[in-house]
């Protein structure tokens, strides 16, 4: 649910080759799963730096006042029975996707905590600053077959800088939403508001407004073999009980998904949907996602906690499964070409990485609008002052 992309303007101006050679010159990566089945790489254990909330109006606040608390039901009582269809679409305020967002949230957290970041700006200088969605997209692309997706690419002070631009497919896609999709968006955020509340031992208000403008954002730093990594996503709630109250060991992510009634369905449920559960879990560390089961009617029928670590157990035999080794491979594959590709220093120049599946990724390059992304404000402000000229003399010196 990340942000993505940038907002679309201007005609594009290509710096590279003329396109027909640039298509028989310019690099590609492939994405088979068998070319990246190797031992798992080195992965970080993920630690937060910090965290920012949106409000109501999509307005930035770097603090937790948008953090909600986990609240189950007991689980001696009866089942949840939460109506997920309860408020739509009177109670809906959806945020508006026309907005590009790009990574601004985030690129303001970093301002305002460059100081701070331990190792400093040398650090930064070799690091890929991304939101986690993003990095999710790489992960599953190995074993994605309905989605394609584009990442625009920036080096600016020696830092590697990913943001999603929309791609016209999707675009088209989003514009054409049927209504049934628009209400199954609205029921997983339904959910989270059976599940959590807005204070520590409160319980969850189900009667107000569901609003997707809010969001906690959990900023984070790892590293993935030697890629340097710093990345938002957004939680979407701590839990109090947990066995530690140090985060990200403390979020849950909250999911919903269909009732399943035979065991094709659990193994389409686990080779498709547990794949991007583990994806977007596994990288911020996240230990639990907790899914809500609905009823054709709209009704969640059971909740079942899957451990993000043990996810994989349910396809780890299965031969058209997916394997958390191929998605890591790929994903280290793509910083080191993205890294390799984007040589030039210049918030400016844009290398757009895009792909479609069962292809591979392939890049072309432009200056300045529709794609660059690195906000002047953020430039400006990131760029060491020069020094001053000299003074000249008054006559009343």
């Amino acid at each position: 649910m990340e942000p993505r992309g940038t907002k679309r303007g201007a005609a594009e101006t290509e710096v590279a080759a003329p396109r027909s050679k640039l298509h028989s010159t310019a690099p590609s990566l492939p994405t088979e799963p068998a070319l990246y089945s190797g031992p798992f790489p080195f992965y970080q254990r993920p630690s937060e730096l910090g965290c920012f909330s949106l409000d109501a109006q999509r307005q930035y606040h770097g603090d937790a006042r948008a953090l909600r608390y986990y609240s189950p039901p007991p689980t001696n009582g009866p089942g949840p029975n939460f109506d997920l269809r309860d408020g739509y679409p009177d109670r809906y305020r959806p945020r508006d996707e026309e907005v590009r967002e790009g990574l601004d949230h985030l690129l303001r957290w970093l301002l305002e905590h460059r100081g701070q970041l331990e190792g400093g700006p040398s650090w930064l200088a070799g690091a890929v600053v991304t939101w986690r969605g993003h990095m999710t997209k790489l992960l599953t692309t190995p074993y994605e077959r309905q989605e394609g997706w584009q990442l625009a690419a920036s080096r600016f002070q020696g830092t590697l800088y990913l943001s999603e631009v929309e791609t016209p497919a999707a675009r088209a896609r989003r514009l054409a939403e049927p209504p049934l999709l628009r209400e199954l968006k609205y029921m997983g955020y339904k959910f989270e508001q059976y599940m959590c509340a807005d204070k520590p031992g409160s319980s969850p208000d189900p009667s107000g407004e569901v609003n997707t403008n809010v969001a906690f954002c959990s900023v984070l730093r790892s590293r993935l073999g030697n890629h340097p990594l710093l990345f938002s996503g957004e939680v979407d709630c701590t839990d109090p009980h947990a066995p530690s109250s140090q985060p990200p060991t403390c979020y849950v992510e909250l999911k919903t998904s269909k009732e399943m009634h035979s065991p094709g369905q659990w193994r389409g449920f686990y080779r498709h949907k547990l794949l991007k559960w583990w994806a977007q879990s596994f990288l911020p560390g996240v230990p639990n996602v907790v899914a809500g089961f609905r009823n054709p009617e709209g009704f969640i029928c059971s909740l079942k906690t899957f451990p993000t670590m043990e996810m994989f157990e349910h396809v780890r035999n299965d031969r058209n499964g997916w394997n958390p080794s191929v998605c890591m491979n790929f994903c280290a594959a793509f910083l080191s070409f993205a890294q390799s590709t984007v040589v030039q220093d210049d918030p400016r120049l844009v290398h757009l990485f895009s792909w479609e599946p069962r292809g591979p990724v392939t890049v072309s390059v432009h200056r300045d609008a529709p794609y660059a992304f690195l906000p002047t404000w953020y430039v400006e402000a990131m760029t060491p002052d020069l020094p001053s000229p000299p003074k000249t003399p008054s006559p009343k010196d």
